[in-house]
């Protein structure tokens, strides 16, 4: 199978496991969204943001770094394998025990300092559900190293399916927010059993483990999950740090529509995520092999069509979040400038979901921390700065403005690695950006008469159709290409 056909097989697979994960996720969403008010929304996804902070500190990097090595030792030394993953486990029960009893002894404490004693309850249960996630995550990304992207689809969809069945049968049942946080916990804990159960049937016991661990092997692995924790760290400040800084200066009303426009940004960007967490892999494979010239059109072909999805897709929503918002979540307006706000920051993670993962496997870690780890402490400075002054609104700016600054260091190092043509980048965005002019005129005049949710959905048919004609006559979209990946 060449590289081309493993990295299309594997973006399907993990496109259709995305596609079940934000389908549930949407689901649950709406669901939780019109139960529990924005109060109750906000409340259970704060705490789900302090337990995100203290998951951090529960899986360092060692879910990245396990996959490093596995795939690098995948074309050294097979034998490596099973001497890794048993590491890998070590370390993290070790840690995972340290931090667990840490948040069950003080879980209290961090409630009151936080500003909000009920949220107690929520932290006690958290120790469970840092378990469970910490496991599901842990799978997920070892299959990645292994490049079988299926079993790590499969996990993700197992665990998007059962944390919106359990979830919203918990509610259903008069058990509130709480509930709501336990159905997360079981569907992490069911998704966390099936992977590692799949890992050591299908990849540890397959393995002839080699006479001897490879001296300082073990050594390497913890030291480089330290440029991966920071990285790790910062995106946590990125994206659930700015959650938990609502909660403590506004309301949990506040934290409900900050995190509602987070989650429909994070259901726009799932295909490039599947993008970039399918072709990293490859990268490590093909530094491995010296075969750095396909690594760099395999880059500069996907961050093209990335652009062309995501550069309109941004726009239209900034053009079409208010009517969206107002229709479907009503209680929700004050959402709506946190999300067209953050439609700038899509078309910043779509390119960072590319690039991250593929420097760490290029062996660029270190240097991407440094600069993840310099940006998320801007990000974090502007949240303290602008949270009181502008509201919800102060922190999705910080965030498109930290992160546009994160994405362009990232892109100078990927350059010095891979020698990307600029030039012929530039003129592709371009063409982006021209076909994204004609798609917003063609919304922008029809709107006004989305007076319905079916008018709402005519007029987004109509971008999207328009975008679809240009890319077509552009040439940037080759029909029989997309039938030959769709097929």
């Amino acid at each position: 199978m060449s590289t081309r056909e493993h990295i299309v097989r594997g973006f399907k697979a993990t496109l259709v496991s995305r596609a079940v994960y934000m389908l549930s996720s949407a689901l649950l969403m709406f669901v939780l969204a019109r139960v529990l008010n924005p109060d109750g929304y906000g409340a259970l996804y704060w705490a789900i943001g302090i337990l995100m902070v203290a998951q951090l500190f529960a899986d360092l990097g060692l879910g990245k770094s396990t996959a490093r090595y596995i795939s690098e030792y995948s074309e050294k030394d097979e034998g490596q394998i099973p001497h890794l993953l048993q590491s890998a486990i070590v370390y993290k029960l070790v840690v995972l025990t340290v931090v667990a009893y840490a948040l069950l002894l003080f879980h209290e404490r961090i409630a009151i300092v936080l500003g909000d004693p009920d949220a107690a309850p929520f932290l006690a249960a958290g120790v469970l559900f840092i378990i469970a996630n910490s496991f599901s995550g842990f799978s997920m990304m070892a299959f990645q190293g292994f490049n079988r992207l299926g079993y790590s689809a499969a996990v993700q969809a197992v665990s998007g399916a059962t944390r919106l069945v359990f979830a919203v049968a918990f509610v259903v049942l008069g058990f509130g927010a709480l509930g709501a946080l336990f159905g997360y916990i079981v569907g992490y804990a069911i998704a966390g059993a099936f992977g590692l159960t799949v890992l050591y049937f299908k990849f540890y016991r397959t393995y002839d483990p080699a006479e001897e661990y490879e001296e300082g092997l073990s050594r390497r692995l913890a030291e480089y999950s330290i440029p991966l924790t920071a990285t790790r760290s910062a995106n946590v400040i990125d994206k659930r740090l700015d959650v938990v800084l609502v909660g403590v200066f506004l309301t949990p009303a506040a934290v409900g529509f900050y995190q509602l426009g987070k989650q429909i940004t994070d259901f726009v960007l799932a295909p490039a995520e599947s993008l970039g967490f399918t072709i990293s892999p490859n990268f490590g494979e093909q530094k491995a092999t010296g075969q750095l010239e396909q690594a760099r059109r395999i880059y500069e072909e996907s961050l093209t069509h990335t652009m062309l999805v995501y550069i309109p897709a941004a726009v239209g929503l900034v053009l079409v979040a208010e009517p969206f918002i107002t229709m479907v979540f009503p209680e929700y307006e004050g959402a709506i400038p946190v999300l067209q706000i953050l439609a700038g920051f899509i078309v910043l993670q779509a390119i960072t979901n590319l690039t991250s993962d593929s420097l760490d496997y290029l062996g660029r870690a270190r240097h991407r921390a440094i600069a993840k780890g310099g940006t998320s402490v801007a990000n974090f400075g502007l949240n303290i700065v602008l949270i009181p002054t502008m509201g919800v609104v102060g922190a999705a700016v910080a965030t498109v403005a930290t992160h546009t600054v994160y994405v362009a260091v990232n892109l100078y190092i990927l350059h010095s690695e891979l020698a990307l043509r600029i030039g012929r980048l530039a003129r592709s965005v371009g063409t982006v950006c021209a076909i994204t002019l004609v798609m917003a005129v063609a919304v922008s005049l029809v709107r006004p008469m989305a007076s319905s949710l079916t008018m709402l959905i005519a007029t987004i048919a109509l971008g999207a159709a328009v975008w679809a004609l240009l890319a077509v006559a552009s040439g940037m979209v080759d029909p029989r290409e997309v039938r030959s990946v769709l097929g």
